[in-house]
């Protein structure tokens, strides 16, 4: 992976920016140690790490406000940072640039329980939302499995999903207004309480922006009354084609679990020794599926999904006995990336694929990853078709990671050719950034680019991200439809 080389102008200049910072915003908001500054190096995504040349840590909108206006002025870079969860290096800071962290900006501002919104902080939780709410029998939907850690900024950034998108959508689908501040300074609504705010839809643009156009603040969310009542069953089948087959099937049939997720033969192995839920261990393929409503409505649904697998011989069916049991079944899926961790380092990619070429795909992976002698662990969101190939590989041994990096682009060049995309909710970052070409023609990006100029003209904002390095130039190009417009 290719990094730019720092500005020795503003590495030469770091005592004045940090003077500068300091004046801006106060020495209790400035990093500036290195033992302090380590902590910012890197994201989950670990392969990749660089020193930042400081952190902010504001408390406020406008002392967001108050460091982008100084680097804007100083033609100093910033990344923007929630938790660092990101999984693609999304918040990868550089040598010359500023970490603009909002982990300290955690404040419920507001609960409309009679509107179902709340109105918070980028800082907070994905599940403290939800734990805010939850007194008044309300939830926020998207659930990503760091969601106990990751922030609504990262998810607004990277449009998360989780297990339960497949009935209630992704962040951008949850999400009603936005104020962020620009890239010098000036802060801006975008959307509001209500659910359609007036004027262009820029919260779809700025939603998945992956910290490329300003700084998320605050948002305005759904929040969702909880269901009655809500089990999973697992279905284990003797081979990842026939589990693919299954959930083509059910969403065939027109039922929309409100979740249904895949774990390969070493996926499970790990998780069951981790959570003790009850998985199968004699399957190669194993489905989560779950619904919600009342008794009836469970026993109901939960029999016509038992009928739809029948035909694909399911070598195991099972429900949750009861909450404590499917509590255990989630707390495996929740924890599968952790388990695997157990046993070794690994990659995870995020891909998206049409649910018919699940099947096809799976074998595929097994093959790449073999080909370059890795192992690989699936888990994945299988009712959008959203793919976790875990490739496992040692992480101190450089051709290893190398093989893993080769092994990782094949996969995602894979899922394209089928029909889908380089990301279905990790974001791009530097992991995919130099395949973008794969999914995307010059005049798509350079479409792209223009768009960012828009928003950063002087490109400050988590730069060297999204977009190949070697394109750049296409977002100085004039339009080429704009002379025949005219």
């Amino acid at each position: 992976m290719d990094f730019p080389l720092p500005d020795q102008g503003i590495l030469a200049r770091r005592d004045l920016i940090l003077a500068g910072l300091t004046a801006a915003v106060g020495a209790d908001r400035i990093i500036a140690d290195e033992d302090g500054r380590r902590a910012y190096e890197t994201d989950a995504l670990t392969a990749y790490k660089c020193m930042p040349l400081a952190v902010a840590l504001p408390r406020t909108t406008d002392e967001v406000a108050a460091v982008l206006r100084y680097c804007n002025a100083n033609g100093v870079k910033v990344v923007a940072r929630g938790a660092g969860t990101s999984l693609c290096g999304g918040a990868l800071p550089a040598e010359d640039s500023i970490v603009v962290a909002v982990s300290k900006m955690n404040r419920v501002l507001d609960l409309d329980f009679a509107n179902r919104t709340a109105r918070v902080e980028a800082g907070i939780t994905n599940l403290a939302i939800s734990a805010a709410a939850a007194p008044e029998g309300f939830f926020y939907a998207p659930d990503p499995s760091s969601q106990l850690a990751c922030t609504l900024a990262g998810n607004l950034a990277m449009n998360s999903g989780g297990a339960h998108c497949l009935k209630y959508g992704v962040t951008t689908n949850n999400v009603l207004g936005v104020r962020m501040v620009m890239m010098d300074g000036e802060i801006v609504d975008f959307g509001g309480p209500q659910l359609d705010a007036e004027g262009y839809d820029f919260l779809a643009l700025i939603v998945g922006s992956e910290g490329q156009f300003g700084i998320i603040t605050e948002a305005t969310v759904r929040i969702l009354k909880a269901s009655e009542g809500a089990r999973p069953m697992m279905l284990g089948f003797d081979s990842a084609a026939k589990a693919g087959m299954c959930v083509a099937r059910i969403i065939g049939a027109g039922i929309i679990p409100v979740a249904i997720e895949f774990m390969d033969r070493p996926a499970i192995k790990v998780c069951e020794a981790y959570a003790k839920a009850g998985y199968p261990l004699d399957v190669e393929a194993l489905l989560i599926v779950e619904v919600e409503g009342s008794e009836e409505e469970i026993a109901e649904r939960l029999a016509q999904i038992a009928e739809i697998a029948r035909p694909l011989n399911p070598s195991s069916v099972a429900v949750a006995d009861g909450e404590e049991q499917a509590a255990r079944i989630w707390k495996g899926r929740k924890a599968a990336f952790g388990a695997i961790g157990r046993l070794s380092d690994y990659l995870c990619m995020d891909g998206t694929i049409p649910l018919s070429a699940l099947g096809q795909v799976l074998e595929d992976i097994t093959t790449i990853c073999q080909s370059h002698g890795l192992k690989v662990a699936n888990i994945f969101h299988a009712g959008d078709g959203n793919l976790h190939p875990l490739i496992m590989y040692d992480a101190n041994d450089r051709e290893a990671a190398h093989k893993a990096e080769l092994a990782g682009a094949e996969i995602l060049k894979l899922c394209v050719s089928v029909g889908g995309c380089l990301t279905g909710e990790h974001g791009v970052g530097v992991e995919k950034r130099d395949l973008m070409h794969v999914q995307f023609s010059d005049t798509d990006l350079g479409l792209q680019m223009r768009i960012k100029t828009v928003f950063d003209p002087q490109w400050l904002l988590n730069a060297s991200k999204v977009f190949p390095l070697d394109v750049r130039a296409l977002a100085e190009q004039p339009d080429p439809n704009a002379a025949h417009a005219a």
